[in-house]
């Protein structure tokens, strides 16, 4: 076999059940990490690579991705004990360095450098901490791409790493990494007790600094293994427990007068509520939906006799037209993060909600922030200023600061790369049930809709994460090579609220698909694209509904890019992480009739033998922690054996990379590269010179 050629894959006689359903599953085998498999997937990447290097244009596609390429969240630097941290990547080093400076973005020293560590392999710094004092960082490294990490102390005096760091592995940086005392004198941080692929369970620990060990926290936790932390108020005087990844609580809270061992009273114990916020004096103020879909800002007493019932609330600043997404307290006041039309708005208020202006942000965009609303609650409270990244569809993320009680915004770091010359326009397309659904489109100026061009759906539409309008990345490149990039706002996501989420989610699931369908038929009928030029791609969820589309509406792609996807629902169901983010979602697991309606939407169930699929480019992390591999590798699989066209159905999996957490940047820039190349020799885009 030539390094081009696909290789030939066995079809097995296994089953898989669920729930007491079953569903043949030909390809099982392929879920083991075997020398067998090992061998087969990496002939399967080889022709893949060889595929889109054949094209005479790879190269320079790699250019423009690298021009292009940007942060993926839009991060700021820490302050701490009168100094600044920040990841940076240093000229010549393999890895980013940890970076300490008297300024936001000043010249830096460097505090930890990975190649010093293990110059032969050196780890990713997944997420850093400074203690309050600024005299030890706490460093979050992963050596494999999978997210999951330990701890570094690094003393800043003399940049030297602090013996005994703590042992137990974090899962990932999701929450927060170390979370300081205020006193700088430990920290709590969130473990995993098992193997981090398949582990849902977490626990807290305490780690006093200058000692080697720690202390297991035990905590009134509300049943199952959703994200769990532990932190401090800012004031020193009480310790929260908070839990829900999606819809997170504070379910109890302790006086701070023995961090090894607190005495816990619960607090907010219903898990369907959603109180993303901070605790601030003797209440905690967040953002809630419970009954405000869009969203409003309420304190909730820590004397409340009832702190369940939302009407014993204080109500600090009510629902309105705009969707609220986050508030963060400085000095004060409260800012007010929010959604109009999906585009990011920023206002003030004090503490009893009397209006005190609004931030002018620079353009329609989107305020840097993580996924999901716990990782947005688990940092420090900020004393006297707002440090924010903000990025547009036409920018990538820059970094500003305003303080309350002026007009001007400061910035401290311009946008690193800009699409020159290019439009934004927003859209609205018709659901099948009549739900108008948001998207924008990115072309370059001088790029007339007279007749259809070859365009990129990208989505996401699943757990409540709003997808930003933000810079599209390394994707920008497909806008430099002239196509068009639409950038979808999907039921199942945040960007119009709570209302927007559900009907996406569970049994909802698929009005997110049918809306995905109805831009694509909205762009074929403006003649914007047409079936033979339209792509979609997407990553994780994202890379899910690539792979619906793909089996659900083959006549209505060309070309399709799973990325990190999860596509076996019906094997996940075995896997303890996502067989908890299926419960949380998708299905109920321990249901028949919500199994079979999984099957509907898996795309590995959904692949047919005879029919003409679009051209398909898989690619996976084969230490991916969140989807597996072997979803790409078995989707892969049944596609080659089932297509009947000559479309391509490449696959892709990389090695010491996972969900693209803690993968090295020139990793990322090929399997981008690829990718767009991919798309580009599919649809017939050649990159400007």
């Amino acid at each position: 076999m030539s390094d081009t050629e696909i290789p030939e894959t066995r079809i097995g006689t296994e089953t898989d059940e669920a729930a007491g359903v079953r569903f043949p599953d030909p390809y099982r085998w392929l879920e083991a990490d075997t020398a067998e498999v090992n061998r087969w997937q990496d002939a399967q990447g080889a022709a893949a690579a060889a595929y889109v290097r054949d094209w005479p244009h790879f190269e320079r596609m790699r250019e423009l991705v690298e021009r292009y390429d940007s942060e993926r969240f839009g991060s700021v630097p820490a302050f701490a004990g009168g100094y600044w941290f920040r990841i940076e990547a240093v000229p010549g080093a393999e890895r980013p360095s940890v970076l300490m400076s008297g300024e936001p973005y000043g010249e830096g020293r460097v505090l930890f450098d990975p190649g010093t560590e293990n110059p032969a392999k050196p780890p990713f710094p997944s997420w850093i901490s400074p203690a309050p004092d600024g005299r030890v960082l706490a460093v979050g490294v992963c050596t494999d791409g999978s997210e999951r990490n330990t701890i570094r102390l690094v003393d800043t005096e003399t940049g030297a790493l602090l013996p005994d760091p703590p042992p137990q592995p974090l899962k990932d940086s999701w929450t927060g990494g170390a979370k300081w005392l205020p006193d700088s004198s430990g920290f709590y941080f969130t473990a995993t007790d098992a193997d981090p692929v398949s582990a849902a369970h977490r626990i807290v620990l305490h780690l006093r600094r200058g000692t080697p060990s720690t202390v297991d926290i035990e905590v009134p936790w509300l049943p199952g293994d959703d994200y769990r932390a532990v932190l401090a108020s800012a004031d020193g005087r009480r310790l929260v427990a908070v839990q829900g990844l999606f819809d997170p609580v504070p379910v109890a809270v302790a006086e701070l007068t023995d961090p090894g061992a607190p005495h816990w009273r619960p607090f907010v114990t219903d898990p369907a509520l959603n109180l993303a916020g901070f605790l601030l004096g003797e209440e905690w103020i967040a953002v809630t939906d419970a009954g405000a879909p869009r969203g409003r800002v309420v304190a909730v007493g820590l004397d409340s006799p009832d702190p369940n019932d939302p009407g014993t609330w204080r109500t600090v600043v009510p629902e309105s037209e705009a969707v609220v997404r986050a508030v963060r307290p400085v000095g004060d006041v409260l800012y007010v993060h929010e959604f109009l039309d999906t585009y990011a708005g920023l206002r003030i208020v004090d503490r009893e909600g009397t209006p005190r202006g609004t931030v002018a942000l620079p353009g329609n965009g989107a305020l840097g922030e993580l996924p999901f609303a716990i990782m947005n609650i688990l940092g420090p409270v900020p004393e006297d200023q707002l440090v924010f990244s903000f990025s547009t569809l036409t920018s990538s993320w820059g970094t500003y600061r305003h303080r309350p009680g002026t007009t001007v915004l400061e910035t401290l770091r311009e946008p690193a790369t800009r699409l020159e010359n290019c439009v934004v326009e927003d859209g609205w397309s018709t659901s099948p049930d009549g739900t108008r659904v948001p998207y924008h489109l990115v072309r370059r100026r001088d790029l007339a809709l007279n007749r259809p061009r070859p365009a990129l759906l990208w989505g996401y539409g699943a757990f409540g994460a709003p997808w930003l309008p933000q810079f599209p990345g390394a994707m920008a490149a497909f806008v430099a090579s002239g196509g068009v990039f639409v950038h979808t706002h999907l039921r199942g996501g945040g960007e119009l609220g709570r209302d927007w989420w559900e009907q996406g989610r569970m049994r909802g699931k698929q009005n997110g698909y049918a809306d995905l369908y109805a831009i694509a038929e909205d762009l074929i009928a403006t003649r914007v694209t047409s079936p033979n030029l339209l792509a979609l791609s997407g990553a994780s969820n994202g890379g899910l509904l690539a792979g619906v589309g793909a089996t659900q509406r083959p006549n209505l792609f060309r070309a399709v890019v799973p990325r990190v996807p999860l596509l076996d629902l019906i094997g996940a169901c075995r896997d303890g992480y996502d067989r908890w983010v299926i419960d949380s979602d998708f299905a109920r697991v321990d249901d028949p009739e919500e199994i079979r309606r999984l099957a509907g939407f898996s795309p590995y169930h959904l692949v047919r033998e005879g029919v003409d699929y679009p051209a398909v480019f898989i690619e996976a992390g084969h230490t991916d922690p969140r989807c597996p591999p072997w979803h790409a590798r078995k989707f892969a699989a049944r596609m080659q054996a089932a297509t009947a066209g000559d479309s391509p159905v490449l696959l892709h999996i990389w090695r010491d990379s996972g969900h693209g957490w803690a993968t090295d940047r020139e990793l990322l820039l090929t399997q981008e590269t690829e990718s767009l190349a991919f798309l580009a020799k599919v649809l017939g885009l050649t990159p400007p010179d």
